[in-house]
């Protein structure tokens, strides 16, 4: 064990945590975005040619493997003249896969609202958005954090499968570094401990937000 190395590699490391972090936080917008449609589609969609786009596309991303997708975008699609930077290929094939799997967290929580809530809302003269913001996201919201979560953490581990498409997000800078250190067992060891602190950080974090919004919840 040489921490010598750790050190001298040390910032071409950070710069590669600090990249996936970034990619992470970019993609879950998107993400949240398409999990929101999925959601509202299965829960309220009136179209049957919707509803059913939308739970076919759902198994398939459920059935289907990340690597899987992250190689048709990247060496399939040129084939048909369309052509990806690595990063976006990056943004793109996290925020298709986990999409769907947020959706599902979303429609659960949205689901478990008893619809006479609602009813009391319109019956109140509430609108739709003050019935939503103040009544259903306000109980969905602490519902879907920790799984919500769960999936943050995930596609923040699964980007470093981005580094087989030369993302050069942390899993690829580690392997530059141990490709001229050839010292893979203190590289390694120093990426596992970073993703370890940063997905604590991120559970703590999450955590400390659902106590603030169930900190007035009557049990």
């Amino acid at each position: 064990m040489d921490l010598g190395i750790i050190l001298a590699y040390a910032p071409s490391l950070l710069a590669g945590l600090v990249y996936t972090l970034q990619l992470s936080l970019i993609t879950a917008l998107p993400a949240l975005l398409l999990a929101a449609l999925l959601a509202w589609i299965r829960l309220r969609g009136r179209q049957p040619l919707l509803q059913l786009l939308a739970r076919g596309y759902t198994d398939l991303i459920l059935g289907l493997p990340l690597l899987v997708l992250i190689y048709v975008l990247f060496f399939i699609l040129p084939e048909y003249g369309l052509t990806l930077s690595s990063p976006l290929v990056g943004v793109t094939a996290l925020t298709l896969y986990y999409g769907p799997y947020l959706a599902q967290v979303l429609r659960a929580a949205f689901a478990a609202i008893p619809p006479g809530q609602f009813e009391a809302c319109s019956a109140l003269g509430m609108s739709r958005w003050q019935s939503f913001r103040h009544v259903a996201l306000a109980q969905a919201l602490p519902v879907a954090l920790p799984p919500a979560t769960g999936l943050f953490i995930g596609l923040l581990k699964d980007s470093a499968l981005l580094s087989v498409v030369s993302v050069e997000e942390f899993m690829y800078a580690a392997k530059q570094a141990i490709s001229e250190s050839y010292a893979p067992l203190e590289i390694y060891l120093a990426v596992a401990l970073s993703y370890w602190l940063v997905t604590l950080a991120i559970d703590a974090a999450a955590a400390a937000w659902e106590r603030r919004l169930t900190r007035h919840r009557i049990h």
